[in-house]
């Protein structure tokens, strides 16, 4: 029995010397606020890392206004990546309870290709995590943790310094139509298409500096990251209780902030072209269908058959888009949009009387102005590259491709080229 013990104690021995062995061989690096402890890769590396965190932190402290008081490290843990375990994601979050108190580590996978919004939004996630759990080191093996939601991730990434915002203002522009915001905090991005995910920063910017904007607004979403921990089922309940701004019509307020970041380029006029697109955008009608997908409908098919109840609905948000939409729209195609709009509201009344010649006179003239304006795109790309003489620089790709392949290849002087070269004239002769 007693060899039995010694043999275990020596494999024990064994093991936690490797193990000690190998944590002292891998490298580390510690960040200026010595928060983020980077272990593995190259120096160069995990300094890049330990900056990008550190001004994660930064970004999001400027925000909220607030001090740094941080009280559980975060690990990053830099591995690289093993082509015989591609199922391994590049980014991943570890949160757990151990004997010690909290533990976070984040696990990235170093590749060719590394994406730095991906590794800038799981370490804002980090951080979040632990000034949710920052005042509850006690908590029990097993409790269910609750993570910051998306919006706020994707909010206060949005308001980064220098950051583009154009996108997302564009994406809220062409929406057709405006989520409620009990509808925008149920949603989750990672189920929907990347146009989609657009929409949804825009949503989430939106909402961050509503929440901001309000009295004592960066304190009091402070103090909301703070209260996640013991968050409920109702998101928006939950918003209410912190945020006075979201108690009394809260659904008026929303509208009023996601207006307020559309209208941050609402007066540059579209293209013909995206006119042209945004248009046909409008006029594939949607109309709800319970318990599945709306349904899409053109205004020529609804203006065939009496509409339904809900399609009257669709009408009458489709005119009233309409309306909005002209006001950006190409001036060439406003006259277009009008007429589309009063055919949508007749319909949405109920009218139908002359509606079907009424849209097909309609349709010939959009078709044929359509034709029309390709006809002078055409023939002004022609001038400019050819009558022009001042150049707008947007052939120049062409023009210098086009004259490179004019420029015949320097002859080879090999002996095999050589001889090809005299057969060739010979057959010429």
């Amino acid at each position: 029995m007693k060899t039995i013990c010694r043999a275990i104690f020596i494999l024990l021995s064994i093991f936690i010397s490797s193990q000690s062995l190998r944590a002292a061989t891998l490298a580390r690096s510690m960040s200026p606020s010595r928060q983020f402890i980077i272990y593995g890769a190259n120096a160069t590396l995990r300094g890049a890392v330990s900056e990008l965190a550190e001004q994660t932190k930064a970004n999001l402290l400027a925000l909220l206004r607030q001090p740094d008081g941080w009280k559980t490290p975060i690990v990053v843990n830099l591995q690289p990546a093993q082509a015989n375990l591609p199922e391994i994601p590049p980014a991943a979050l570890r949160f757990s309870q151990t004997g010690f108190g909290l533990k976070l580590q984040f696990d990235l996978t170093i590749g060719e290709n590394i994406d730095a919004t991906l590794v800038e939004r799981e370490l804002l996630r980090a951080i979040l995590l632990e000034m949710i759990y920052r005042s509850e080191p006690d908590i029990a093996p097993g409790t269910a943790f609750v993570e910051p939601p998306d919006w706020l991730l994707e909010g206060v990434l949005s308001l980064t310094p220098a950051r583009d915002r154009g996108p997302l203002v564009e994406a809220l522009l062409v929406s057709v139509k405006r989520m409620s915001l009990e509808e925008f905090l149920q949603q989750r991005p990672a189920l929907v298409d990347s146009p989609g995910r657009l929409l949804y920063r825009a949503y989430s910017l939106s909402l961050v500096q509503l929440l901001v904007g309000g009295i004592d607004g960066h304190s009091r979403l402070a103090r909301y990251i703070h209260k996640l921990s013991r968050a409920s089922n109702d998101p928006l309940a939950d918003l209410k209780a912190q945020f006075p701004l979201l108690g009394e019509d809260v659904e008026k307020t929303w509208q009023s902030a996601v207006a307020r970041l559309g209208d941050a380029q609402s007066y540059q006029l579209l293209t013909f072209a995206e006119s042209e697109q945004r248009l046909n955008e409008l006029l594939r009608v949607k109309t709800p269908d319970a318990g599945k997908s709306p349904k899409q409908a053109q205004l020529s098919e609804l203006a065939q058959r009496k509409p339904s109840v809900a399609e009257k609905m669709a009408l009458n948000e489709l005119s009233q888009n309409l309306v909005l939409f002209t006001i950006r729209a190409n001036p060439v195609m406003r006259p277009i949009v009008r007429e589309y709009q009063q055919i949508a509201a007749l319909l949405a009344r109920g009218k139908r009387k002359r509606i079907i010649e009424r849209l097909a006179r309609l349709q010939m003239t959009h078709t044929k102005l359509v034709a029309r304006m390709s006809d002078v795109d055409d023939y002004m790309n022609w001038f400019e590259a050819t009558q022009s003489n001042s150049r707008s620089g947007v052939f120049a790709d062409y023009l210098k491709a086009a004259g490179d392949s004019q420029i015949p290849a320097p002859r080879r002087r090999d002996a095999l080229s050589v001889y090809l070269d005299s057969l060739a004239e010979q057959f010429e002769d």
